[in-house]
């Protein structure tokens, strides 16, 4: 199977690959040194919203949403939006630029797939028009979050308020001023079956009873603009009307949201594998070591060797993933998601780390995207649920098919 590009998608990827040209990678590591002042902390740029603009204007906006989802997508297959999000993925701060980032995009899919009239018009549509930033507040820090059934954020309902009292952590971009909603998922249904016990409702970020109770580092970066979050939930009221599909339906929301934007998530490391390999390829074509250039030495050939291998397999395992999510759905498609979830982060952490090696000092410093693609990889082995969680689902699915 040649998972061969439309006419169509050529066109957008040529276009975003001339946007990237022009605007992202002159500004690559401008934002790296504003980041990285101290006096710009939870900031933007200001020639970072002018980029996001001119994006709109180009109509590289959204492409991270399936043609499902019109009216709001621009009308894409899931093998169509692959090879954007590869491109896109190649400068690590990118994807806000096309309003295309995590977590933005999976609560936009949950918003576009289960939200009421009423919500996709009070928050939907802003964050469709990059007007506003969210948050997913799942992750706990007294249980292991791996299972979503753990989860243990009171949502208990009080006339026509649902109260929330609990805490969450790594709640990726609730430190951002932009910032204005997070879906948080809790225990609301004590007493019914173990998957339907919890919800998921949308909380205004600056609701009373709400806390910031630090910024967490994540291998001592701050990953400021965005931020990941330790809050603090006491008594925090919102109306019935902020419930997301029904009381008892946070699971299936959650699950929800592994179709579409974990294939995406997937593309996205191989498009900073790929540029990792690029730099990797030019470092060692420049660099001398004793009396000859890298490219000579065995040894750094093996390594280029099997980073194009590595990627390559990711890369059509992922539009694997995307096919099988075109043609049957996003049921089908449980393994193959499971099979990216696996091989794509372990794949980009892999690269990254031969492409350190061959750069040597320049390989950890900021002067590349390189040690912030290793780092991200070995989160996302974590944050996305551990490797041992997808590889037991994985296991189960395939006994399951091979026992029919």
């Amino acid at each position: 199977m040649g998972f061969e590009i439309s006419e169509k998608v050529q066109k957008i990827n040529a276009q975003l690959e001339a946007f990237m040209q022009k605007h992202i990678y002159p500004r690559e590591h401008d934002m790296a040194e504003w980041c990285l002042d101290p006096g710009n902390l939870w900031q933007t740029p200001p020639w970072f919203d002018e980029l996001r603009e001119l994006a709109k204007a180009e109509g590289l906006w959204n492409l991270f949403l399936p043609h499902e989802y019109q009216p709001w997508s621009p009308g894409l297959t899931n093998v169509e939006i692959a090879p954007l999000f590869e491109t896109m993925s190649r400068v690590v701060w990118a994807q806000p630029v096309f309003n295309c980032n995590a977590p933005d995009r999976g609560n936009i899919e949950v918003l576009a797939k289960y939200g009421t009239a009423q919500q996709q018009e009070q928050w939907l549509e802003p964050l469709l028009a990059g007007e506003i930033r969210s948050a997913y507040a799942m992750t706990e820090p007294q249980v292991a979050s791996s299972d979503a059934t753990n989860m243990e954020l009171e949502i208990k309902r009080d006339g026509d308020e649902y109260v929330l009292n609990g805490r969450k952590w790594w709640t990726t971009g609730a430190v951002n001023p932009r910032c204005k909603v997070m879906l948080v998922m809790g225990k609301s249904n004590p007493e019914n079956p173990r998957h339907s016990q919890h919800s998921t409702i949308l909380v205004p970020r600056d609701a009373p009873g709400i806390t910031l109770v630090r910024p967490l580092r994540a291998f001592d970066n701050l990953h400021s603009p965005g931020g990941e979050a330790e809050l603090l939930f006491e008594n925090v009221r919102v109306p019935v009307s902020n419930m997301i599909k029904g009381e008892g339906c946070g699971f299936e929301i959650a699950q929800g949201r592994l179709g579409p934007g974990r294939f995406q998530y997937a593309m996205t490391l191989v498009g900073n594998a790929q540029r990792c390999l690029e730099l990797m390829c030019a470092r060692a074509d420049e660099r001398v070591a004793f009396g000859e250039k890298l490219k000579k030495k065995t040894s750094v050939q093996h390594e280029i060797a099997r980073c194009r291998c590595d990627i390559e397999q990711a890369r059509l395992l992922t539009m694997q993933a995307a096919h099988v999510m075109d043609s049957e759905g996003v049921e089908a498609a449980k393994p193959y998601i499971s099979m990216v979830k696996i091989v794509a982060p372990n794949m980009a952490q892999q690269v990254a780390d031969r492409a350190m090696q061959v750069f040597g000092g320049m390989g950890v410093c900021q002067d590349t995207l390189i040690p912030e693609v290793f780092t991200h990889a070995r989160i996302c082995r974590i944050a996305d649920g551990p490797d041992e969680v997808h590889m037991s689902q994985l296991a189960k699915l395939t006994m399951r098919e091979l026992a029919s």
